[in-house]
C-alpha cells in the first residue's frame, strides 16, 4: 500500500469514528469510547472490506473520488447489514442519515483533495508558462 493510500484509509476510518462520535454526542448514551467504537465497528468493516474490494476488483487503491464511491457504498451497506445482524437499530431516519454524512465524509473528503491537488498542478504549470493545462491529481 502506497503512503498515499494509507493515509487516505486512516482518514476513511477517523471519519467513521467521527460519524459515531457526533451520532453518540447527539444521543448521549453511557461510556462515550465503547459507544463510539459499538456504533463505528460496523462502518469500519464495511469500509475495510469495500478497500480491499477495490483492490482485487480494480487492482487499485480507493484514494480517488470513483473508488471512494465504492467504499462509501461498501460502508453504509455491510454497516446496515452487520447492525441488523448485531441486534443494533436501523431505523430508516439512521439509514438516511448514515448514508448522506458518510457520503459527505468518504467521498467529499476525496472531492476536496482532488480539488487541491489540481489547484496545485495548475499553479505549477502556470508558474512555468504551462497556463491552463492541468493533469488531474485521481487515479480514476
Amino acid at each position: 500500500m502506497s503512503p498515499r493510500a494509507l493515509k487516505a484509509l486512516v482518514a476513511d476510518l477517523v471519519l467513521i469514528l467521527l460519524f459515531a462520535a457526533l451520532g453518540r454526542a447527539e444521543h448521549d448514551r453511557g461510556n462515550v469510547v465503547l459507544g463510539v467504537l459499538g456504533t463505528a465497528w460496523p462502518f469500519l468493516v464495511g469500509a475495510l472490506l469495500g478497500w480491499i474490494l477495490v483492490r482485487q476488483l480494480g487492482r487499485r487503491e480507493a484514494v480517488a473520488i470513483g473508488p471512494g464511491i465504492t467504499v462509501w457504498i461498501s460502508t453504509v451497506l455491510l454497516g446496515m447489514v452487520l447492525r441488523q445482524l448485531s441486534g443494533a437499530g436501523t431505523a430508516f431516519s439512521f439509514i438516511v442519515v448514515a448514508t448522506v454524512v458518510l457520503g459527505v465524509f468518504l467521498v467529499g473528503s476525496r472531492a476536496v483533495v482532488a480539488l487541491i491537488a489540481n489547484r496545485k498542478v495548475a499553479r505549477a504549470s502556470a508558474t512555468r508558462g504551462g497556463a491552463g493545462q492541468s493533469v488531474p491529481a485521481t487515479d480514476e
